[in-house]
């Protein structure tokens, strides 16, 4: 079935969302590192686990989420990917030691790299003409750099730490 022009950027809007949370997400966390070696007493090793659990995961897991997609489809894909990645990240939110949190942050990499195999792979499937792609993969790429940089500066002037808890929040 072939998408009309209206319904393929619309398409193209929810995989960007999708992605915002992935590139957002990784963003955050580098930004909250002082907070978090605070709050959980942290060493600067921990700190390099609580990165790199995320990131090794995701980028491990990336080819096998780009052919599970091409097994399952990527709808259902993308759809456990961000289940799981919404999960994951309030369990995240709520946990009192390092080991937990670079565990929940191995865990949201898996699912990550679900979501992101699965909005490529949904935008190259949609967008059948060459340069229309062109122009999606172009605006998906921009959303992640613009993210990047958003978040950055976002997340610096909402962090909070609450002083009941010692907890550190993110946009309040």
């Amino acid at each position: 079935m072939e998408l009309t022009a209206r319904q393929r950027w619309l398409t193209l809007i929810v995989l960007c969302v999708a992605e915002l949370l992935v590139s957002i997400d990784n963003t955050i966390v580098n930004v909250a590192l002082p907070s978090l070696s605070r709050q959980l007493g942290a060493s600067t090793t921990g700190l390099q686990w609580i990165v790199d659990a995320y990131t090794l995961v995701f980028a491990g897991l990336l080819l096998a989420a780009g052919h599970a997609g091409d097994r399952l489809g990527r709808r259902r894909v993308l759809i456990v990917g961000l289940a799981g990645f919404g999960a994951v990240s309030g369990v995240a939110a709520s946990v009192d030691s390092l080991g937990q949190l670079i565990a929940a942050r191995a865990v949201m990499g898996a699912f990550a790299a679900l979501i992101f195999a699965a909005t490529l792979a949904t935008i190259t499937n949609v967008f059948t003409q060459a340069r229309e792609r062109a122009a999606a993969v172009g605006v998906w790429a921009g959303v992640a750099g613009i993210a990047n940089v958003q978040a950055r500066v976002r997340t610096g002037q909402k962090l909070r730490v609450d002083g009941n808890t010692g907890k550190v929040h993110v946009f309040e």
